[in-house]
């Protein structure tokens, strides 16, 4: 069954053979921020971070990116981020501001800073829209922490949460050769991306004088996505459409079924808005093995998916309700985990309106006859914003093959699996197929830490009275929708 979904993705994405070995995965948000604090200081020759944003009090982390590049003079960083999450706060402090400072001192030899634009949000549209929601229209989203020959491959970005108390997943692949097919990714983005300026020798900033600016190259090989969208696309789809297609047969390296590997693992990519036509591969690759659940043979088997803003594609959702294994288990945060709740404005309306999608979703389950076979969990620890209180913003799948007892396969990245995920932003995950009993047993112990705070949910639970729905929420959705 293994080599039947590896047959499936070859002809779909990229794929890369390693050890077991070579994948390690962490644990807790802290482990999370040693370990990438711990490689930075360690890095010899190139650290590349791509993430929506980096937050801007980030000090201690700016702080070991300094030590490490003064260390080490052979040493270069490039940062990738969203140009409007991470200019969104300016003139005041931002994420530009905070990172430009870096360019002023080991100047652009050493230190680049790159942040994505949409082609979706110009003209009219980009002036009209309020900073606060115009993220709506499309955002760079990969999660992509590379250090010399390592990669981080996560859906947590840089901020003092996703190092304190957000729940998110984190797999360490320890392979030149996926680092390097990663660092082709965030060097094709960059080059598609704005530069961050130090301006006035990179000091602070202040309402009249901001301390960086932000410029389109002319080393760029696309015009502006604010001055040309179309040909902007035009030229990204031919500089990104050669990075997701599947390596070509004399390249590939040795099959899974070689002694020497046990582990394959496939990029999977979401560049819809950059790409004419579309040939991104992470939707396809996840479908490919969600169709799979459905086949007769996969009755025996077992899955679970998590998303800490559960709003699926409803692709997805109709392969998960008609999926023929043995037993499936949905995992998203409750109200009270989620990184909106408490939030004032219209974001302060997510947390209802993610506990309506997930008693729709419930109430599918039921109506497809899947009550016995499904169950939706919800994971919370403590409250946000109290004393102790974490947020979850998990995502991924594993799927346990039958007559095994432990998970196969597992897919994780940065993308929620919504049609947002499939339209607007640019994601990254990979899809992790193993033979390997050890790396089996961390997968299922991945599942276990996240399962601790996650508790059952039924239709009932959605019926009392600080779950209830209002009209508001109702309609915000629907405007949301359009």
């Amino acid at each position: 069954m293994l080599g039947g979904l590896t047959s499936e993705l070859d002809r779909i994405a990229p794929r890369f053979d390693i050890h077991a070995s070579q994948v390690q995965i962490l644990q807790s948000p802290t482990e999370f921020y040693d370990t990438l604090k711990e490689k930075i200081l360690h890095a010899r020759s190139r650290i590349f971070l791509s993430t929506l944003y980096i937050g801007k009090t980030e000090h201690e982390l700016i702080s070991t990116i300094r030590q490490a590049l003064q260390t080490q003079p052979n040493l270069k960083v490039s940062f990738l981020t969203d140009a409007l999450r991470g200019t969104r706060e300016s003139p005041e402090p931002s994420c530009a501001s905070l990172l430009a400072p870096l360019a002023a001192e080991f100047g652009p030899d050493r230190v680049e800073i790159r942040m994505y634009h949409t082609p979706n949000l110009t003209g009219l549209r980009k002036k009209v829209i309020p900073r606060r929601i115009n993220e709506g229209w499309g955002l760079q989203h990969m999660k992509l922490y590379g250090i010399d020959d390592e990669i981080i491959v996560s859906g947590a970005n840089l901020s003092n949460d996703y190092f304190t108390n957000r729940q998110d997943r984190y797999h360490i692949f320890a392979s030149k050769k996926i680092t390097d097919y990663f660092a082709d990714i965030h060097r094709a983005v960059c080059c598609l991306s704005f530069l961050v300026q130090p301006r006035n020798g990179g000091g602070s900033s202040s309402p009249q004088s901001p301390s960086f600016i932000l410029e389109w190259p002319d080393s760029n090989p696309a015009p502006s996505p604010l001055a040309n969208p179309n040909a902007f696309v035009k030229k990204a789809s031919l500089i990104l459409s050669p990075l997701v297609k599947p390596l070509a047969s004399s390249t590939k390296q040795a099959p899974t079924s070689s002694l020497a590997y046990d582990t394959a693992v496939y990029p999977l990519s979401q560049f819809t808005p950059l790409l004419r036509p579309d040939t991104s591969t992470e939707h396809p690759g996840l479908i490919a093995v969600l169709k799979a659940l459905n086949a007769d043979g996969y009755t025996a088997s077992k899955w679970m998916f998590t998303a800490g803003y559960f709003n699926i594609h409803p692709e997805l959702k109709s392969l998960l309700l008609t999926s023929k294994s043995q037993y499936g288990t949905v995992v998203t945060a409750s109200p009270w985990a989620n990184g909106f709740y408490g939030s004032k404005g219209i974001s302060g309306l997510l947390p209802p309106a993610y506990t309506l999608l997930s008693r729709r979703f419930l109430e599918s389950v039921h109506r497809a006859g899947q009550g016995s076979r499904i169950e939706l969990k919800e994971w919370r620890r403590g409250t946000v914003g109290e004393p102790g209180g974490w947020t979850y913003h998990a995502k991924g799948l594993w799927v346990t093959l039958p007559d095994e007892s432990d998970p196969s396969v597992t897919l994780i990245g940065s993308s929620n699996y919504t049609k947002r995920s499939y339209l607007l932003d640019l994601e990254v995950n990979t899809m992790v197929l193993t033979r390997n009993e050890e790396l089996k047993r961390r997968l299922r112990e991945e599942q276990e830490w996240l399962l601790e705070h996650a508790r059952g949910m039924t239709l009932d639970d959605f019926t009392r009275t600080e779950r209830r729905v209002g009209v508001g929420v109702r309609v915000a959705m629907a405007i949301v929708g359009l």
